[in-house]
């Protein structure tokens, strides 16, 4: 990684929240309050039914803020805005986490599942074995995993614990290097994220480059910097049909609205 990038200092505060979570408790009790969570719903089976279904596969963030954009939405209200996106034709849901720097709360997933009968991905930087069991503790029931933040011995043991616990995972690449990795890994869903996170600018040219790599071999899912219907029709056109969609929608006046607009392409 870029010395000095945002994402370095997301992981350093990370390491030290997760520290402070571990010694309040251990990894064996937060494995036991995970295995005692109802089954995941299917947050690939969703996607995949949806493109099944002719449809473009929109998974919907609800984030409050951002480093790249301070606050988006100062009057989130979780449980209606899942509840918007279900009724506005997503596919599934993610959900912001991080506290520091995007101003979410890890009662977020439980907030939005209780309101929308979607599957949801905890949107979180995952650095540890414990937040695997945490995600599905807090009943999400797919987690992200971002190679940019791992080395490959990290990024296989949470991927295994992650399958151990019952979730579904997105493995979020940036460039072919990584995409190379996360092929080796047999992840099998593959987000391309067109956003930059050492400097937070996004190009969907990113997925338009990646994305012939992974195609027939996993489910791809392009990631940031989708703003409209003409993104989305574009990348369809390139055989991508999933798509995680969150400032574009957080930002609009009317949620619901801007959301069947993608949905339609």
């Amino acid at each position: 990684m870029k010395s000095g990038s945002i994402l370095d200092e997301i992981l350093r505060v990370k390491r030290i929240e997760v520290a402070e979570k571990q010694a309040s408790m251990s990894l064996a009790e937060i494995r036991a309050r995970a295995a005692d969570q109802p089954r995941a719903r299917g947050f690939q089976d969703a996607l995949e039914a949806t493109i099944h279904a002719g449809k473009p596969a929109i998974i919907a963030e609800i984030k409050k803020a951002s480093p790249s954009r301070g606050v988006i939405r100062a009057d989130l209200d979780v449980g209606r805005t899942a509840a918007a996106y279900a009724a506005g034709g997503a596919a599934a849901l993610s959900v912001l986490t991080d506290t520091r720097f995007f101003q979410g709360r890890d009662a977020y997933v439980n907030d939005a599942r209780n309101a929308a009968r979607l599957p949801a991905l905890r949107k979180e930087f995952i650095i540890d074995p414990w937040q695997v069991y945490e995600s599905r503790a807090l009943q999400a029931d797919c987690l992200l995993l971002i190679v940019a933040a791992l080395s490959q011995s990290e990024l296989e043991d949470l991927h295994g614990c992650a399958v151990e616990a019952g979730l579904d995972v997105l493995v979020e690449v940036h460039d072919e290097a990584e995409l190379d990795r996360a092929l080796g890994l047999q992840a099998a869903m593959i987000g391309i994220n067109n956003r930059n996170l050492h400097g937070f600018e996004t190009h969907l040219d990113v997925t338009r480059r990646l994305a012939p790599s992974a195609l027939g071999k996993r489910l791809v899912v392009a990631e940031s910097g989708i703003k409209s219907a003409d993104d989305i029709r574009a990348l369809r056109e390139i055989d991508v049909h999933a798509f995680l969609v969150g400032e574009s929608l957080m930002a609009s006046d009317d949620p619901r609205r801007a959301l069947e607009r993608m949905v339609s392409a």
